[in-house]
């Protein structure tokens, strides 16, 4: 990718992604953590990694959370693709962490889940991006 200014985007959703599942890691770590919290932010990591994914190849996306809906807009021959057919799990916590409705409550397994599956969508695009040529050294910073 020789685009400086979409190269600063694609790091800046991948940022941001890993700014959020480090601190959904955090949490979870706590002795008196919030499930919730922390599956919504593993939901969110997962969401701004296919996000960065998208911007790399200049794919317009929906602002909705479905994971599903994001991960499929990818190209064909992208890893993320196979190894993560079904994210349904992981996209419902962005609605039913945040508000209160006619669901269960998570628990410290649901999160401990959210946290696994978000770091391996995570890696899962950090690799598929790599193997697009598109190497992102430090995501925690703006470059």
């Amino acid at each position: 990718m020789s685009d400086p200014e979409l190269l600063r985007e694609v790091a800046r959703w991948l940022r941001f992604a890993s700014e959020d599942l480090h601190a959904a890691e955090t949490l979870s770590r706590e002795k008196e953590f919030i499930p919730r919290h922390v599956c919504w932010l593993a939901q969110q990591a997962a969401e701004k990694a296919l996000k960065g994914a998208l911007v790399s190849q200049r794919i317009e996306f929906p602002f909705r959370h479905d994971l599903d809906v994001l991960r499929n807009l990818l190209p064909d021959g992208w890893e993320v693709r196979r190894k993560h057919p079904d994210l349904a799990e992981l996209t419902e916590w962005a609605i039913e962490a945040r508000y209160p409705g006619d669901w269960p409550d998570p628990t410290a397994e649901d999160a401990q889940k959210a946290c696994l599956e978000a770091q391996a969508v995570y890696e899962c695009v950090i690799t598929d991006l790599q193997r697009h040529g598109i190497h992102i050294d430090h995501p925690q910073s703006d470059q």
